[in-house]
């Protein structure tokens, strides 16, 4: 096993040991797929130490991030690629570096609402942001990710949203006697040139939005979007099996 695929294992074994001591429990339906771009709804710092549970991943990020006290820190260590909003030159060469990782099967993975919210409701995807997977032909698969109590409503606890510090945010976290990280990886969406990246960003967001909210899939116009409808729905009707 190469050094790189080691440190991917030990950074999967630490985010599954990090959501244990914090009484976070992971239940998952479906599986990542490798060399694939991971998009998914943002609600907590905790969605990325959900995600490298399933599958340790390389993350997209702005570059403000990278200067936040300890969420900064932890975002560097975690493979973080930091991007510089509104600069085409360093978005063309974060594109590369991206393409590069998914043409050696790897994961990248990015939240394209570009802000968190509470976890009821998913925001507008950037759908630039999708470009890299678009240019190396690689597939995009939405995550839905939620919080829940153990009796399966949606729990506030995790969010990190607002004026909500660090501190505030990993305190309502530990208040909770046991909170459940319910995550849902629908099929991969494959990127073709007849699809465009805001029918894949629409597509994938309401893919996402359903899974948090336990509805059905989303019925697809496969002349628009080449894409197995029942894969979806077997899918998505995992979550309750």
């Amino acid at each position: 096993m190469t050094s790189s695929a080691t440190h991917r294992r030990l950074r999967q074994r630490w985010s599954r040991r990090l959501l244990a001591l914090l009484g976070v429990e992971l239940q998952a339906s479906g599986a990542i797929q490798p060399g694939c771009l991971v998009v998914a709804n943002h609600i907590s710092w905790l969605d990325i130490f959900v995600l490298n549970a399933l599958a340790p991943s390389a993350f997209v990020s702005k570059a403000e991030v990278r200067g936040w006290p300890v969420v900064g820190w932890l975002a560097a260590k975690n493979e973080t690629v930091f991007l510089r909003r509104g600069s085409r030159g360093h978005a063309k060469i974060i594109n590369g570096e991206i393409g590069t990782l998914l043409d050696a099967g790897r994961n990248v993975a990015l939240f394209p609402e570009g802000t968190t919210t509470d976890g009821t409701h998913v925001l507008h995807f950037h759908a630039a942001l999708l470009q890299p997977a678009i240019e190396s032909r690689h597939a995009i698969q939405p995550v839905s990710i939620s919080y829940r109590s153990p009796e399966g409503s949606l729990s506030p606890a995790p969010a990190y949203i607002g004026d909500v510090s660090l501190g505030e945010c990993l305190a309502a976290i530990i208040a909770e006697p046991r909170l459940v990280a319910r995550t849902l990886a629908a099929p991969p969406l494959p990127t073709t040139e007849s699809v465009t990246r805001r029918a894949l960003a629409e597509t994938a967001r309401d893919v996402i939005a359903r899974g948090i909210a336990d509805k059905p899939a989303p019925t697809l116009d496969r002349q628009t979007f080449p894409i197995s409808c029942e894969e979806i729905v077997a899918a998505e009707n995992a979550v309750h099996s």
